[in-house]
C-alpha cells in the first residue's frame, strides 16, 4: 500500500506509477466498479490546516477524518452545512471517513434541499493529477489557470481526475434548536404531497423523507429556539389535513432521527443490494413502486434509497426514467456486471472521456471505476 505523508511524496508517486492506482481516503465507500491497482491511500496526508471561525473557513488535507473536522467546527459553535452521509453501517466497511473522501463523492444529506451538496460549499482544492502536477484552484488560491472549475469539477469525481491532497470549505452556524414532525400512516403518493406542502411553506424545512416500512413521514426544522418553536406550531397546523402530526423537540432525540435518515440505517446489515435513484418528487411514488423492493424516501421524495434482491439490474427493471439509478451497495460480481453509475449519454460521456484524458492521459487513477 502506498501511503504518502506530503504532498510532494504523493506527487512523485503518481508521476512514477507503473501501472493502475486504486485510490482509496479511508476506505469507507467502496463504491463503483472495482479497481485493479495498488492501493493509494491519502489518509496520511492529514491535518486541518487552517481555521478561521471569523471568516467562516476551514481548509484541511484530503486525508483527515471528517470527524476531526466536524469536531473543530463543533468548538466553535459551527458545522458543515450539507450533513455528509456516513456510509459505513449500510456498505458494512470499517475506518474513518475523510473529508477528501467527501469531496471525492461529492457526499451530502437530508439537508441538502436546503445547503445543497459537498460541492456547493466547498470553495477550494489542491490535488495531483495523473502526470503527478500539483494543482491548486479556488480558496486561498483564486487564479484558475485552466480553464476549468476545478472545484465543482473534483467533487463528485471519485478519484479518477486527480487524487485531493487539500480542501477548502465554507461553513455555517450551526442552529440553537431543532424540531422533528411525523405523521403516520401515508401512501408515497400523500407522503410526497405532504412534503412537497412542507417544503414549499415559508417555515425553511430542512430534512424531508419518508420511510415507507416505518409507516412514518418525517420533518425537520432548524434555527433559533423561539423560531423553531413557532414553526413547529405552524407547520403542524399546515399539516394537519395529512393527519395527527407529533412533534419531537428534543435535540439528542431530533439528531438520532436523522442520522439515522441520512446514513440509511433501516437498510443496514440487511440482505440484498442497495440502490440511489435521484427523481423528480412527483415521480417519486411511481418509480419507489417499479422497484419491487423495499423503498425509503428523502429530499422530499427527490432520493429513493430501494432494496433489493442480491443481483437485480434495478435499471433494466425500471425502463426509461428521468433521472439516474446508481449500484451503492453490491457484491464484486455484480459492480464487475453492472454499471454502478448511471451511463452517459453519448455526447457526455464523450466530454468525460476528454476530461479523463487531459487529467489523467496516462489512466492510472482509478481506472474503469466509473464504468469507462
Amino acid at each position: 500500500m502506498l501511503s504518502p505523508a506530503t504532498e510532494t511524496e504523493l506527487s512523485e508517486i503518481v508521476a512514477g506509477a507503473k501501472g493502475p492506482l486504486r485510490v482509496v481516503g479511508g476506505g469507507t465507500r467502496p463504491i463503483g466498479r472495482p479497481v485493479a491497482g495498488e492501493v493509494l491511500t491519502v489518509a496520511a496526508l492529514s491535518g486541518i490546516e487552517l481555521y478561521e471561525p471569523g471568516a467562516l473557513t476551514i481548509v484541511a488535507r484530503a486525508g483527515t477524518p471528517l470527524a476531526e473536522v466536524e469536531a473543530a467546527l463543533a468548538a466553535e459553535g459551527q458545522r458543515l452545512p450539507f450533513e455528509p452521509m456516513d456510509h459505513r453501517a449500510l456498505l458494512g466497511t470499517g475506518g474513518e471517513p475523510t473529508i477528501g473522501g467527501v469531496v471525492a463523492a461529492n457526499v451530502a444529506g437530508p439537508r441538502r434541499i436546503q445547503a445543497g451538496a459537498a460541492r456547493d460549499s466547498l470553495i477550494g482544492v489542491r490535488f495531483v493529477d495523473g502526470s503527478g502536477t500539483i494543482v491548486k484552484n479556488g480558496g486561498r488560491v483564486m487564479k484558475n489557470v485552466t480553464g476549468y472549475d476545478l472545484v465543482k469539477l473534483m467533487a463528485g469525481s471519485w478519484g479518477t481526475l486527480g487524487v485531493l491532497s487539500e480542501v477548502a470549505f465554507k461553513v455555517l452556524p450551526a442552529p440553537e434548536a431543532a424540531a422533528s414532525l411525523s405523521l403516520e400512516g401515508l401512501s408515497p403518493l400523500q407522503a410526497v404531497e405532504a412534503m412537497a406542502t412542507a417544503l414549499g411553506s415559508p417555515f425553511e424545512v430542512s430534512g424531508a423523507a419518508h420511510l415507507p416500512g416505518e409507516g412514518r413521514t418525517m420533518l425537520r426544522i432548524e434555527g433559533f429556539v423561539a423560531s423553531v418553536a413557532y414553526r413547529a406550531g405552524r407547520l403542524s397546523e399546515l399539516m394537519a389535513p395529512f393527519g395527527a402530526v407529533t412533534v419531537e423537540e428534543d435535540g439528542a432525540r431530533v439528531a438520532e432521527i436523522w442520522r439515522g435518515i441520512r446514513d440509511v440505517s433501516g437498510f443496514a446489515g440487511r440482505a440484498g443490494d442497495v440502490w440511489r435513484i435521484s427523481v423528480t418528487p412527483s415521480d417519486g411514488p411511481e418509480i419507489a413502486a417499479r422497484t419491487g423492493g423495499e423503498a425509503m424516501f428523502d429530499w422530499g421524495g427527490g432520493l429513493i434509497w430501494a432494496l433489493v434482491p442480491e443481483g437485480t439490474d434495478l435499471r433494466a427493471r425500471l425502463g426509461a426514467f428521468a433521472g439516474h439509478a446508481t449500484l451503492i451497495r453490491a457484491s464484486e460480481e455484480t459492480r464487475a456486471r453492472i454499471a454502478p453509475f448511471q451511463p452517459e449519454p453519448a455526447p457526455l460521456a464523450k466530454l468525460s472521456r476528454g476530461l479523463r484524458e487531459k487529467f489523467d492521459p496516462r489512466g492510472v487513477l482509478n481506472p474503469g471505476l466509473m464504468g469507462a
